[in-house]
């Protein structure tokens, strides 16, 4: 299988990376697809002792460096793989023969994906807009009974079973489905491409489904904070918005922003009789209001 990854000023994550590969699958062909890094991201791919193919892109944007990627490929299972990611064993070749087995159906498979506390993250979602989305708006998932928790909260779980999209640090399927897909969106230059990549995935027939059989280690270093000095929120907001009025529609849309104000809200409202920082929510809230802001203002219908 192949392992493709994107680096932009990744050079501390990618050796790491680099070097779980080296010890977990050294069998792997690994690409390293380089978005205009001015630091040693290339020169750490290209001096690697593995099976490496370096590609030196100017900064097009994760998309398009990925599906560069991705049409560099020459296996017929392929991994798209954050350079924060870790390997912790092989398990990744579990997922890569499930999506080339000859009577398998077209899929994208989601790997457990740990922390590096050895939590859990988030890394699989429903539907933006559907009945689990408002009843964990409204109910604090913690608040459910474990059965119907790990149905609204499929991370949790420990079977394989579909879901609406995968957080992109760590996404296998075939080669060939990935280049049908494209696989990403090249209009979007970052944030929302594995949201926007799931849903029209499985508007196509394509459906992505967890795979706990596989796991990884994320780091989350995301090279993205120190470009815009913290979390990005006011272009997650935006690009999450465009995603799902594009796809779903824009009454969609309109319920997607209510569903997370809510959220937002009761996770700040928590914190707060917890006597904990809100800080990030209240954030998360004003860029979510931005975005809406925008919207209205370019299109008032």
């Amino acid at each position: 299988m192949t392992l493709v990854t994107v680096t932009h000023n990744s050079v501390a994550d990618l050796e790491r990376f680099l070097r779980s590969v080296g010890s977990r699958l050294p069998a792997a062909h690994v690409v390293v697809a380089d978005s205009g890094s001015s630091d040693a991201s290339v020169a750490v791919a290209r001096a690697w002792d593995g099976n490496a193919t370096v590609l030196e892109l100017e900064n097009v944007g994760y998309g398009r460096a990925t599906n560069a990627g991705v049409a560099a490929t020459r296996t017929d299972a392929c991994v798209i793989v954050n350079p924060d990611v870790e390997l912790v064993d092989a398990s990744l070749s579990v997922l890569a023969a499930e999506v080339v087995r000859p009577d398998a159906p077209e899929r994208l498979l989601a790997p457990l994906v740990l922390l590096p506390d050895g939590t859990r993250q988030d890394s699989v979602h429903g539907e933006p807009v559907s009945a689990a989305a408002a009843l964990t708006a409204l109910v604090p998932p913690s608040a459910l009974p474990a059965p119907l928790r790990r149905r609204v909260q499929p991370w949790r779980g420990d079977r394989a079973q579909p879901v609406a999209w995968a957080v992109g640090c760590c996404v296998v399927a075939g080669t060939a489905t990935l280049r049908r897909l494209g696989p990403f969106d090249e209009r979007i230059f970052l944030y929302g491409e594995d949201l926007e990549l799931g849903l029209r995935a499985g508007d196509r027939g394509v459906a992505t489904w967890w795979w706990p059989q596989g796991r990884v280690i994320h780091h989350r270093s995301h090279a993205s904070l120190k470009a815009f000095g913290g979390e990005p929120f006011a272009r997650l907001a935006v690009q999450r918005r465009a995603v799902v009025r594009e796809l779903r529609g824009a009454r969609a849309a309109r319920l997607d922003d209510l569903l997370q104000l809510v959220t937002f809200a009761d996770r700040a409202a928590l914190k707060a009789l917890a006597r904990r920082s809100s800080g990030r929510e209240r954030r998360q809230i004003a860029a979510l209001r931005a975005a809406r802001r925008h919207r209205a203002r370019i299109d008032p219908q």
